[in-house]
């Protein structure tokens, strides 16, 4: 299949590829299927692209590239929901807020987006940690 984005080109992607946001994300609740690829260029990024929309995809990039002791645990009902069996079937994101300049570009550590590589299926999380910062700088 064939997803024509707004700003990353034509993306090519399976059916089997989707992963479903049973709740959307926030701030786009009603978009529930997107598709993750690797940005063109910096292997360490990634776009979350709504599949519905082609206006809306959001950088991504693991966590753990920025701040090596990240950690958090999810409930059971949380597993439950997202059909995780082991930690091997998790993949951790946090969104990207680009600028301009390279000191300005942040990472939201307080709302991780967890996805269930085998099942497809993603949500983003709010965590109540005061160390993780909604606006966490790339660059220190």
């Amino acid at each position: 299949m064939k997803l024509r984005t707004k700003y990353h080109g034509v993306v090519d992607y399976k059916e089997d590829e989707i992963i479903y946001f049973k709740k959307g994300i926030p701030g786009f609740e009603k978009l529930k299927k997107f598709i993750l690829f690797k940005v063109e260029g910096n292997e360490d990024f990634s776009v979350l692209h709504s599949v519905e929309d082609k206006s809306i995809g959001l950088i991504v990039i693991s966590p753990f590239y920025i701040v090596k002791d990240y950690e958090f645990e999810l409930d059971d009902k949380k597993m439950k929901e997202l059909k995780i069996e082991n930690k091997n079937e998790v993949v951790v994101l946090t969104t990207v807020t680009l600028n301009s300049k390279v000191e300005g570009i942040t990472i939201n550590l307080k709302a991780p987006i967890i996805i269930n590589i085998k099942k497809c299926l993603g949500e983003q999380i709010i965590l109540d940690n005061p160390d993780y910062l909604i606006k966490y700088p790339i660059v220190r």
